[in-house]
């Protein structure tokens, strides 16, 4: 192979993005002279890449604006598709977007390029026969999860478990102390950490219900300080409606533009949506109670369909029965009609109370990070580099 390989990578999002700066730097390791194409963000294209297409394209999310964005994203997969057969990189690496990028990758595999999908779907909550359809698109697949590899391997699909990027950028050993000083919180207070969701829609849904939640563990608690990061402008303005109801003495929650991660560090216990904020604040060791509700006709089609194959939702949950620390809940699990204010305030009032239960979180927490670590050699971005390296040295199939 060449020492000068053309490097094809599609990413959709802001955190594809992340992930497509952090391969290509590690990928220049390996081949200083590469050329890497294909679509990518600001992150991407700071380390010399070349975008042929603004990713904010394929930045769209929700069933409805998908429908009404079609049509234009069938046009762009079409040109891409088009234009990577012309170019004919020696692979393609498609970072998570999975509804678009596997569409794509099966393409050019078919045209007999080599493929790679970074990120798998979530094989292991919807639907595990993905998998097999998976590696029709992917030559091979980079998992961040350690339970994944196991479940392609069943369907004869290469898979490699990388580690997972969000691992590196925690400590092994939390600074409560410098959180709450950059957050300018007492040392000695009771902190609790709030996030209902990071997304606009998720606040109409869970916003007034947390916010109850959290007044009541407040009026229950004394001397309790609430921190309340929003992830963006559009949250920030919803949670600041919300709280305005609310008292405005020093009990008040202190809403916070992002610093999601300080504020999970500054806190003793975090309430939180379930989602990839509470696979941090197990990187952050905080105690937590996950809540989430999804629209009664979304949660009715999922059940009546049997489309969800696990009994737990929240990834803290998942990950210590997968690496075998037990069958019970580490992090309690408030979801649909059980997701309530007076449920949340309960199960987060109990934590605050016992002090055994956090520690023997706190430990397993510990434990779950330097397994998503991945070994203690590099980073997530080198060992998803090396495994393309891999792939793009070996030898191709008769």
């Amino acid at each position: 192979m060449s020492s000068s390989p053309v490097i094809a990578l599609i990413a959709g999002e802001d955190s594809g993005d992340q992930l497509g700066a952090e391969l290509i730097a590690a990928l220049r390791k390996h081949y200083p002279a590469a050329r890497f194409v294909g679509i990518g963000g600001a992150r991407m294209q700071r380390e010399g890449f070349e975008s042929w297409y603004d990713i904010r394209e394929l930045s769209v999310m929700g069933f409805a604006e998908v429908i009404r964005h079609l049509p234009r994203l069938l046009r762009l997969r079409k040109a891409l598709v088009a234009r990577l057969l012309e170019v004919r990189p020696d692979v393609v690496v498609g970072i998570d977007a999975p509804d678009f990028n596997l569409g794509v990758e099966r393409r050019l595999k078919e045209a007999g390029l080599r493929t790679v999908h970074y990120v798998s779907p979530s094989v292991w909550a919807w639907r595990e026969q993905r998998a097999e359809k998976i590696g029709h698109s992917a030559d091979r697949v980079l998992c961040l999860f350690p339970m994944e590899p196991a479940i392609y391997q069943r369907h004869g699909v290469d898979a490699r478990f990388v580690g997972h990027p969000l691992a590196d950028r925690f400590a092994l050993v939390s600074d409560r102390s410098g959180a709450r000083e950059v957050l300018q919180l007492p040392q000695d207070a009771p902190v609790l950490a709030v996030l209902p969701g990071s997304r606009p829609s998720e606040i109409e849904r869970l916003g007034a219900i947390f916010v109850d939640a959290a007044q009541r563990v407040s009026a229950a608690l004394p001397g309790l300080r609430i921190v309340v990061p929003a992830a963006n402008p559009q949250v920030h303005a919803r949670l600041k409606a919300l709280l305005a109801k609310g008292p405005r003495d020093e009990s008040a929650p202190l809403l916070l533009d992002g610093h999601a991660h300080e504020a999970m560090l500054a806190a003793d216990v975090v309430l939180l949506a379930s989602g990839t904020a509470t696979l941090e604040a197990m990187l952050a060791k905080r105690p937590m109670v996950v809540g989430y509700r999804v629209s009664p006709w979304s949660y009715r089609i999922a059940r009546a369909f049997n489309m969800l194959k696990t009994d737990v939702y929240a990834l803290p949950n998942i990950l210590a029965r997968a690496c075998g620390l037990g069958e019970e809940k580490l992090v309690p699990e408030l979801m649909q009609d059980d997701c309530t204010a007076a449920n949340l305030a309960e199960a987060t009032l109990a934590l605050f109370a016992d002090s055994e239960r956090r520690g023997h979180v706190v430990a397993a927490f510990e434990q779950l990070h330097r397994t998503l670590r991945g070994g203690e050699e590099g980073g997530a971005g080198e060992r998803a580099a090396a495994a393309v390296a891999a792939l793009l040295e070996a030898p191709r199939a008769a």
